[in-house]
């Protein structure tokens, strides 16, 4: 009698033990680990979410991986990526082949407007460039225009808004956003084409480095000027302003989709302001997101 309790008592703890190291397991939004691939060109306000969704879950830890946003696109689409940050509008076809691939409904989750600006050495005497100028400047054998190479977001949007391919524009290529602005003086003839998120903090000791090295063109359209300052960016009157939106492949309520929310809620929008770009959600009334 003695050995049958024995025998059932150790049963009831070893399933109880079972099921305590079940939910220690249990994947969740406030523990966990996150790998989140975003182009080079806004890992600095993915990085700052990331740091602030940390502060919040302690249990958390998320690592900022850079890669350039197609292939990004590409390692979500295979399943070893749960969220990567995009810039360029997906294909019909890339949509579709999300929905099948992840079995979720295309969402983008959208919380920040940035922006691609040209810049030129502070010395240039060039002080704006006009959209019939980067049309023409792209499909000129001089290459004029510096990007930090293919694949990248800056690339892929610009493209998008002149209606072109990436694979049909002309251009130099330095492997990085911080390298142009450092390189650029080298080239006084070339204008760098950057993300704003490169030296948009407005307080950042780098950013404003960079800043000082460089001088951002507005852009002109049909006669009239445009910078990529909050007001350029809030009402999408500047011509290159992107929206910045996250993509997942996470079915439940865990840390991809838990930091997702947090960088929409207030608290993440207000990170989103403080890297100097136009916050997508907190003041929804006013963006006007074409």
């Amino acid at each position: 009698m003695k050995n049958s309790f024995r025998l059932v008592l150790m049963f009831v703890l070893s399933m109880m033990l079972a099921s305590c190291k079940k939910e220690k397991n249990t994947p969740s939004y406030h523990k966990g680990d996150l790998t989140i691939f975003t182009d080079e060109s806004f890992q600095s306000v993915t990085e700052a979410l990331a740091e602030g969704y940390m502060i919040n879950y302690p249990e958390t830890h998320i690592k900022v991986e850079t890669k350039k946003e197609d292939l990004g696109l590409l390692d979500l689409l295979k399943g070893s990526a749960k969220v990567v940050v995009m810039s360029r509008n997906l294909s019909t076809e890339e949509i579709k082949t999300y929905e099948e691939r992840t079995d979720l409904k295309f969402l983008p989750a959208r919380f920040a407007a940035d922006a691609v600006v040209f810049v030129v050495p502070k010395d240039s005497p060039k002080e704006s460039i006009s959209m019939e100028e980067i049309n023409s400047g792209l499909m000129s054998d001089k290459k004029e225009f510096i990007f930090d190479g293919t694949n990248s977001s800056n690339l892929n949007f610009v493209a998008e808004k002149l209606k072109k391919q990436p694979k049909d524009l002309k251009f130099s290529i330095i492997p990085a956003n911080q390298k142009i602005i450092e390189e650029l003086g080298k080239y006084p003839d070339k204008i760098g084409v950057i993300g704003l998120n490169t030296f948009s903090r407005p307080y950042d000791k780098t950013s404003e480095k960079l800043r000082e090295m460089v001088k951002v063109l507005p852009v002109v359209e049909k006669g009239k000027s445009y910078t990529a300052d909050f007001d350029g960016l809030r009402t999408m009157e500047y011509p290159f302003t992107r929206v910045l939106y996250f993509l997942i492949n996470e079915g439940n309520f865990n840390i991809a989709n838990g930091f997702i929310r947090f960088s929409c809620t207030h608290l993440g929008q207000k990170i989103v302001q403080k890297e100097g770009l136009q916050p997508y959600n907190l003041y929804k009334r006013e963006v006007q997101m074409r």
